[in-house]
């Protein structure tokens, strides 16, 4: 190889894009992950500590209101059940004409 072909490669070798490391990548890219799923983790502990600590603060101006509207509230209750039962079983295939055809 002659000079001009080592300055040559050297001034080529400035412009290689850098070398990629998989494992690498792959363990910054799981690092993130843990990261976020820990900070979302933390956040609703919060939220649903701060959502207990409310309906505990609150329950005794619940609870009357409660056990008077049950009694009438019961049915429908059981009606909305029993829809929504319906709805996630059948998956919204049963049409009017007869099952959907899902493609």
């Amino acid at each position: 190889m002659t000079e001009a072909d080592a300055r040559l490669k050297t001034l080529f070798a400035e412009d290689e894009p850098p070398v990629r490391d998989p494992a690498f990548s792959t363990a910054v890219m799981a690092e993130v992950a843990r990261r976020r799923f820990v900070a979302d983790v933390g956040l609703l502990a919060v939220v649903a500590a701060a959502g207990g600590f409310v309906l505990w603060a609150a329950w005794p101006a619940l609870s009357p209101l409660l056990t008077t509207t049950s009694a009438g509230l019961v049915p429908v209750m059981a009606c909305l059940t029993l829809a929504v039962t319906a709805v996630a079983v059948l998956d919204g295939r049963l049409v009017p004409g007869g099952f959907r055809n899902h493609d």
